[in-house]
Formats: structure tokens, sequence, C-alpha cells
């Protein structure tokens, strides 16, 4: 909710895609080659270096000011072979798929300000929760 939304105090810097000529915003196209994924689909690696983004601090604020960064990460996720659906008919909406146990590597650079970010290695990260599968929306549902 960004009417009246007080920004977080602890809230230092939220890094995002610029808002696409679409309209579409939180996202980027994965370029070719960015995404792997295992013969077998039990396995997917999404690698992408130097994506484009905007540095905002008190994001969402109106008067929040964004300076341009760039991200590199490296995401892996594997499945556990647990099986997961999640339906709502009456929201045409589907996801099936599988637990994923997933590990994520970045670095965040704002050259403006002379700020860097890494975070630990690949091989020591560790998630609370990850599923591989498909989604089925809107018109898609009933097809």
């Amino acid at each position: 909710m960004f009417r009246g939304q007080v920004v977080p105090a602890n809230e230092v810097h939220d890094f995002h895609p610029a808002i696409s000529p679409s309209g579409l915003f939180w996202t980027v196209p994965i370029p070719a080659g960015g995404l792997t994924i295992s013969g077998d689909g039990n396995s997917m690696t999404v690698e992408m270096r130097n994506v484009h983004l905007i540095d905002q601090p008190k994001f969402p604020a109106l008067d929040s000011i964004g300076t341009p960064a760039r991200m590199s990460f490296k995401l892996v996720c594997k499945s556990t072979g647990e099986p997961v659906k999640y339906e709502d008919a009456s929201k045409h909406f589907r996801f099936t798929g599988y637990k994923a146990a997933c590990q994520l590597e970045a670095q965040v650079e704002v050259p403006s300000l002379g700020f860097s970010w890494k975070s630990d290695p690949l091989s020591t990260s560790k998630s609370g929760f990850g599923i591989i599968g498909e989604e089925v929306n809107g018109r898609y549902y009933d097809g």
C-alpha cells in the first residue's frame, strides 16, 4: 500500500529495475544463455551480469531519489522431488511443481556513490523455501 505508507527507518537501499514502457515493473528479461535448465527439469540456474537497476533509498516514499545501479547474481535451484500444487479456480490461477533447495550469490554496485555490496559465496547460501514449476493464470487457465 503506497497511500500513507511510512518507510521503515532501517531501510537503507531499495534496488529495483526501471518501470518498462509497457508498465511492467520489478521484472527484467533474462538474456539468451542466462537461464539453464537440466535435461530432467530437476534443476535450473539463472545467472545475470550487470543488470541495470535503480538504487532508491526510502522507496516507496514519493520524495525518494533514484540513482543508477547494477547487479550481478547467480541463482541455483534443485528439486527435492516433493510435489506442490496451488490452485484457485475463482482467480484462474494454478501452479504445479516441486519444492526446491535454492542458493543465491549476488553483488550490487552504485558507481556514483562509490557503494558496493557482495553476498557470501553461493556454496554457503541456504533457502527457507523454494519451488520449481509452471504457473497458468488468466485466460490461459481454462485452456
